[in-house]
């Protein structure tokens, strides 16, 4: 019989590879990404719906003067989402929720590009004290150490601002303009490396804590939901987006043109109207740009719950190790625990956004 840390592991590991793409630009040909530009985005979701972003097959997202986009969750298999037509490559998106309230019920603010970077925040339903974040790379889940909980107040019965700032060097989490997260650009590879690809915005929540999941999903996602107490609604209220255009000073975009087969940004072309502004390799044609990735330093808070039955002390303030991968430094109040409780907690996050996204392509 599998160990408990193994089973909530080899969990991790099937939900997680559901993570979907139709076309990954590091493997083959694909379209261009449409670049959102320098017009960027800032909607407020209580005067009706905004062309930036548009609803997924099977779901339906009424408007509220007061609340905003509201996406409920009514029955088993509900999985309202919307996603985004533009990408931006680095930027800043903020994005005003309330979340959906429930045991085994999970809301999502995701960013995932064609060849599956990630950035994500997530919430269950049942945790009313914590947010969870992660990143991912180039779609690699044979690791579960990038995984990350930073503390806030009544997010079920509260609006706040969760915002991601993402740059070639420096990726921040903030909550109300409180940075409590900060992933660096270092130079590490594989699973470790650093998010830098344009990436869609996608928005939604779902129900992990079904009885068709596995056992880790659901322990993840506070136990099975109960759909007696729905419907369970995430609100949404307003969501600001910035294209940083390839954070190399270009002035507009309308696409952007992966140049070969390593999707570093480097690599990326910023083209407006058929013009190059930066980025890319001088000859389009896939070849000598050396691979870069992340060496993590974490700047997050201690989880005040995390969802594992062992528990350990967190190290103090400024120790090393940690949360991050490989080498990085955690600073700030203290780090998920490591060890073998630490893997437990953090294979159950790394669950989450990939969970959801493959949801919806079953």
């Amino acid at each position: 019989m599998l160990s408990k840390i193994a089973a909530v592991a080899l969990a991790a590991t099937l939900v997680s590879a559901q993570t979907h793409t139709l076309c990954d630009p590091t493997k083959k040909d694909c379209p261009n990404p449409p670049a959102l530009g320098a017009k960027g985005v800032n909607h407020d979701f209580r005067t009706g719906k905004s062309d930036f972003i548009h609803d997924l097959a099977g779901t339906y997202t009424s408007y509220d003067k007061d609340q905003g986009a509201l996406y409920e969750i009514k029955e088993e298999g509900n999985a309202p989402t919307t996603q985004s037509g533009p990408y931006i490559f680095f930027g800043q998106l903020d994005v005003e929720v309330r979340v959906a309230p429930g045991a085994g019920i999970v809301t999502s603010v995701v960013l995932q590009s064609d060849d599956l970077d990630e950035i994500d925040w997530e919430w269950v339903g049942s945790d009313h004290k914590q947010v969870q974040t992660n990143y991912f790379s180039k779609g690699c889940v044979t690791s579960y150490d990038r995984g990350g909980y930073a503390a806030v107040s009544d997010a079920q019965e509260r609006f706040h601002i969760y915002t991601i700032k993402w740059t070639p060097t420096q990726l921040d989490w903030i909550i109300d303009g409180v940075v409590v997260r900060t992933l660096k650009n270092e130079g590490l590879s594989g699973c470790a490396g650093y998010p830098q690809s344009p990436m869609q915005v996608k928005l939604g929540s779902w129900i992990a804590g079904n009885p068709k999941a596995s056992p880790g999903t659901i322990e993840w996602a506070g136990g099975l939901a109960d759909m007696k107490k729905g419907p369970f609604v995430a609100a949404y209220r307003s969501i600001n987006v910035t294209d940083f255009m390839g954070g190399q000073g270009a002035k507009d975009a309308t696409e952007y043109v992966y140049t070969d087969r390593s999707g570093t940004w480097q690599s990326i072309k910023v083209v407006n109207d058929g013009k190059t502004q930066s980025g890319g390799n001088s000859s389009g044609n896939s070849t000598t740009t050396k691979p870069t990735g992340a060496k993590t330093t974490l700047t997050t808070l201690v989880p005040t719950n995390p969802p594992t039955a062992d528990t350990t002390d967190a190290p103090s303030s400024g120790a090393t190790g940690g949360a991050g991968a490989g080498s990085g430094t955690t600073t700030g109040a203290g780090s998920v625990p490591t060890g073998a409780a630490g893997k437990v907690s953090l294979n159950l996050l790394a669950m989450g956004a990939a969970a959801f996204l493959g949801y919806l392509v079953l």
